[in-house]
């Protein structure tokens, strides 16, 4: 009997275990876990902050039970201090051993703790372990103000859900506007503007952070270069690194992500050593670098194929075009580049914008969609662009993806077809819109 060990119970684990087993149901899978659960969204966690989910439980897929009874060796609470591969075999820091004949590592990501005074206060939070999420939530009631730091997308999630439980709520970011580091300013305004007026949050943006102040162990202020801002909770959007020690103790070669190098199979230079989720790097499409990427929808797509692919199956993975999008309300999106990224890569670019509408001018689920492309002004291949408005943003960034895969160009995207529906879809697409000015820009 085949021994597979798969160490890290988020969606890449969560997968590589359950198609190993369901590919192949002779092999014996054990998959050890550090956290109490497995297979749940922490995607979802600013969504039952702000109460438009009701509660934690919609985010578990399944009951551990559920992969017991699959055939996995579920081993929660558990972790691994040393990878033997002479022995071929892990132990834990409880000194139990777990023998393998191959091994897949999904150990994820961890927070890069800021160096700042009084970071360890009662109040400061860092998000990640469900548990934990579900401790703050019975907290925020009782929470007044709050500082986020950082406009990252967990950032700009939290800003939109604490407003939500009557709390004044702040945002601390060194940057210009929400995002920019991929995202383009004109873009990101109208998510911006509904954050302010409608919602009430105090932006801060050219602002560090400075460190922390606190009475009897608990947080009372966070200190900016703006000056202190009184507070109950501060949520630390901090930088996220993909975690490798155990792979790096094995000799698996890790890249100039600071991730373990894969390759499309997900196998690692060990052998019978896989890696898939936010521990790996993968090639971007477009610019043919190597990108860690942070994402559930990438963890669980590669953990799946590591299983598929560790129990004898033969699947390959694709560079990816990182389609991206957020918000409720008012939604924003896109697909890279955006033009804050070809400026600071100096790639050349021509832009198409336009302002149209997701119905029928005359239904009154109408609402605006604003455009924004980028194409090669050459060959006029798109190579990005980025969405603001209500409803359909996800599924215009996930085509914009697409296209850009496919080296669509702006002229195709001028004559595209698109469903005309009063209540779901305007006589005009936008995005065929957008193109149609790039191209009479030219």
């Amino acid at each position: 009997m085949t021994r597979i060990v798969v160490i890290g119970g988020g969606s890449a684990g969560t997968g590589a275990a359950t198609n190993a087993i369901q590919f192949d149901r002779s092999l014996d899978v054990t998959l050890i876990t550090e956290f109490e659960d497995i297979a749940y969204s922490p995607c979802g966690i600013p969504y039952v902050f702000g109460r438009d989910i009701k509660n934690f439980d919609g985010l578990f897929l399944q009951p551990l039970e559920f992969y017991s009874e699959m055939g996995i060796n579920l081993k929660t609470e558990t972790v691994v201090e040393v990878i033997d591969m002479d022995k071929r075999a892990v132990y834990t820091t409880n000194g139990e051993e777990y023998p393998f004949d191959k091994l897949i590592l999904c150990t994820g990501w961890e927070y890069e703790i800021p160096n700042l005074a009084n970071v360890d206060l009662d109040g400061i939070i860092f998000i990640k372990n469900i548990r934990r999420a579900m401790e703050i939530d019975g907290r925020l009631d009782n929470v007044k103000q709050a500082v986020v730091w950082q406009a990252k997308p967990l950032g700009v999630e939290l800003i939109e859900a604490l407003p939500h439980r009557d709390i004044e709520t702040h945002l601390v970011d060194s940057g210009s506007w929400l995002m920019s580091e991929f995202a383009d300013a004109d873009m990101m305004e109208l998510l911006q503007n509904h954050l302010v007026n409608d919602l009430g949050v105090k932006m801060h943006f050219g602002t560090d952070l400075m460190g922390f102040s606190g009475e009897d162990g608990k947080l009372t202020s966070v200190q900016t270069s703006d000056g202190d801002i009184d507070a109950d909770m501060a949520f630390l959007v901090a930088p996220m690194k993909p975690s490798t020690k155990l792979a790096k103790s094995i000799g698996i070669k890790t890249g100039s992500t600071g991730a373990i190098i894969v390759d499309n199979h997900m196998k690692t230079n060990v052998d019978d050593v896989y890696a898939a989720g936010a521990c790996v790097e993968t090639m971007h499409g477009l610019l043919d670098i190597p990108v860690n990427l942070i994402q559930g929808t990438y963890a669980y797509t590669q953990g799946r194929l590591a299983g598929v692919n560790v129990a004898g199956g033969d699947e390959s993975y694709s560079p990816v075009y990182v389609p991206w999008a957020l918000g409720s309300k008012v939604q924003v999106g896109g697909a890279l580049i955006s033009e804050t990224l070809a400026k600071a890569t100096g790639m050349p670019y021509i832009i198409g914008k336009a302002i149209g509408i997701t119905a029928a001018r005359y239904h009154p689920s109408v609402e605006p969609m604003h455009v924004k492309l980028l194409a090669d002004p050459k060959s006029k291949k798109l190579i990005g662009g980025q969405l603001a408005g209500g409803e359909g943003v996800k599924e215009r960034a996930d085509f914009l993806a697409f296209a850009i895969r496919k080296e669509t160009t702006l002229i195709e995207l001028a004559t595209m077809e698109n469903v005309y529906s009063p209540p779901i879809g305007a006589l005009v697409e936008p995005i065929a819109a957008a193109a149609k000015n790039a191209l009479a820009n030219i």
